[in-house]
């Protein structure tokens, strides 16, 4: 067996990101209607939305001990004012109002979060060009 070396590969791409929740037809409903994600198929237990090339996947946990709240997903998007106030008017639950973050050479980084259906963290950003 060949070990393999450290300049022969490395990750690069994500394919794939799990979300787990409790209720998926809950769950695929706030994904598709509220964050008006494109909706690509479902299977027993399983929904897939299309984010930007990135297959995103909600999931029922088998093993109940795994069914904790997600990772927090950062979405990029152009407008966070707008985003904003879209997603509330669509019944999207923030923790609060979008808020300037941090000074970049290519703008202000501004972040607001939101919660989904199963209480997982969401976090809209957006760099604004001074």
């Amino acid at each position: 067996m060949r070990p393999a070396s450290t300049t022969e590969f490395a990750l690069s791409r994500i394919g794939q990101i799990y979300v787990p929740v409790q209720d998926l037809a809950r769950a695929t409903r706030f994904y598709r209607d509220i964050l008006g994600m494109t909706f690509l198929f479902e299977v027993p237990g399983m929904a897939f939305f299309d984010c930007g090339g990135i297959r995103l996947m909600l999931g029922t946990p088998e093993d109940k001990s795994a069914a904790r709240p997600a990772t927090i997903i950062y979405y990029l998007v152009e407008d966070i004012q707008d985003a904003y106030a879209t997603l509330k008017g669509r019944g999207a639950h923030f923790e609060r109002e979008p808020h300037f973050l941090a000074k970049l050479a290519t703008g202000d980084l501004w972040m607001t979060f939101l919660r989904d259906s199963e209480d997982n963290m969401l976090g809209l950003q957006s760099e604004v060009r001074a």
